[in-house]
This record gives C-alpha cells, structure tokens and sequence, in this order.
C-alpha cells in the first residue's frame, strides 16, 4: 500500500523546484548587492571598473543558470490531476481562508491511517485463519468430551534415555557427581555432590525437573535404608534452593528437556566456586555474613542477593 497518495504531481521534482527557486531568489539578491556596493577600492579608476564589471557579469550569469534550472524542474513537476483523492472533500484544499485550510490536510492524514488500518487488519486476519485455534463455542460440545486427550511425547521418554542424559551430563563436569536413584517407579531423584561445597537433591518427571532442595555438603542425605530423606527445608538455608527453584522457572523449552537439565546443571555447577567468588556488585566476599548466592541465569555471575537488583 502505498503511503502517499497520488494526486499526479512528481513530489521530489517539486522539493528540488522549491530549492532552485530559493537558489535563483539568492543570485538576484547578489545582483542587487552588487549593484549596492558600487566600485570597491581600488588603486586605479580602471581596476576598479573592471572588478565591478567582472562581478556584476559573474552574478548575472547566476541568475541565467538558476532560472534554467527552475524552467526545467518546472516542466518536470507536472499538473494536479482533477480528481481529487477524498472526492468533494478534496475541495476544502482550494479554500483561502488560513483558519479553514488545515482541515483537509488533517481529512488526508486519517485517510492514509484508515488505509494502514484495513491494511493491517487484514494481515492479521490471514495470519489467524492460517493458524485456527479451533476453539469456538460450537465445538466445545459433546463432541469435545469424547475427543482423546493427546499426551506429549516427552513426558514419555524410556528410563534408558534418561539414564543416557543424565550420563552424559555427569561426564561433562567432572568435579561433580551425579547419582541416580528410582525410588518411585520410573521417575528419577538425582543426588548431586558439587565438589565439597553443597549437595543438591533433584527430583525429575521424566526428563522435566520437578524440584530442587539444595544442602550443606555434611548434612546428611539418607536416612537410615540408604534412602534419600525427604524434602523438607534444609538445615543450613543460604538461599540456594530458592535461587534453584528460580532457575527451574528460566530454563524452560519443553520441546528440548535434554538442553533445559544440561543447562540447569551448568547454572548448578556455578556454585563450585560459592565460598571464593566475590561480588560483581560491590567486590565483597561477604554481606550480612552470607556468600554471592546468586548466578546470573546468562553469564553466571556472583551476586549478593541484594546487589543483583
């Protein structure tokens, strides 16, 4: 759709006709300059007369040259077709009256908005026809309840995929341990033993973490079958969990869960470092008596909790 609306005049010939009749308005203000100021001062009454001659002939010849040029641009500019674009309205623009002439050019303006608007609207109405919901009121009937419910496919991933995944993971970082437990059926409770600085206990559905309950590394895991204790709070609450449970939230692609538990377990492994990284924000190793227990979700940053704001 075009945004300017033709009225069968050449636009860019008319802005360069208006700069030639500015440029030929200056040439004939020189000549009269010049006519003005006479014969400058000059040894000789010759010199004089033949600078003044000289001048007066190079200003003329401006003139000339500029004239041409706007004969030219004239006959490029063209004449204003008769019909106008908004019918009888366009006669509004032939009203002298200063206080009345606005008015068609602001009719012009929501012409061509009303023009992006149909526009518009029908891109957007050929996008959702192209992507049917299929909700509507008329097939959210008896029909509907009798319709299967399609279950995702990676919500049934074979234990032998994820025992895969997790392997590879653990082989990926080395100065972190990963142990795999099935308490449950098929769902798996990751133990994960970071260096000597925490435990974290993860709990997964399918390859979809569930939850995270970070740990003092000497706090103890099992109870007394060798069993993974429950997930209650734990002891030495640093905020670690809560900042786990927040990147549960960011790292989500379900199409992808295999890059979501790589990418979770590298944000985990960040921590390696918890009692020895200061803060990015103010370059302390401690505020209130607590560690940077924040990573950045991108760069893995340390931060204080208060300094990541």
């Amino acid at each position: 759709m075009a945004d300017v609306v033709n009225v069968g005049v050449n636009l860019d010939a008319f802005s360069h006709a208006i700069s030639g009749i500015q440029a030929l308005r200056s040439s004939v203000s020189r000549v009269f300059e010049s006519l003005k100021d006479g014969m400058k001062n000059r040894e000789t009454l010759e010199g004089r007369e033949k600078q003044f001659i000289a001048e007066f002939q190079d200003n003329l010849q401006a003139v000339n040259r500029d004239l041409n040029e706007l004969e030219r641009l004239s006959g490029l500019v063209g004449r204003p077709s008769e019909s106008h674009p908004l019918h009888n309205s366009g006669l509004l623009s032939l009203d002298p009256v200063q206080d009345k002439t606005p008015l068609y050019s602001q009719l012009l303006q929501a012409y061509k908005w009303s023009n992006k608007l149909q526009y518009h609207a029908g891109l957007a109405s050929s996008l959702l026809n192209q992507q049917s919901l299929k909700r509507s009121a008329n097939q959210m009937g008896a029909s509907a309840k009798r319709r299967p419910k399609v279950q995702p496919s990676t919500l049934v991933l074979p234990p032998q995929y994820v025992d895969d995944v997790i392997s590879r993971i653990g082989r990926m970082f080395p100065d972190m341990t990963i142990e795999l437990f099935r308490p449950n059926g098929t769902s798996a409770v990751l133990l994960v033993t970071l260096g000597k600085v925490l435990k974290a206990i993860v709990v997964m559905r399918s390859l979809f973490i569930d939850r995270t309950v970070v740990r003092g590394f000497n706090e103890n895991v099992y109870n007394e079958d060798r069993k993974v204790r429950k997930l209650d709070s734990p002891k030495s609450n640093i905020g670690v969990t809560d900042h786990a449970t927040t990147a549960l939230l960011h790292y989500q692609l379900p199409q992808m869960p295999d890059v979501v538990v790589r990418s979770f377990m590298t944000w985990l492994r960040s921590y390696i470092k918890l009692f020895q990284s200061s803060c990015q924000r103010c370059g302390r190793f401690l505020q209130d008596g607590l560690p940077p227990t924040w990573r950045d979700f991108r760069t893995l940053e340390a931060f204080h909790d208060t300094c990541r704001m």
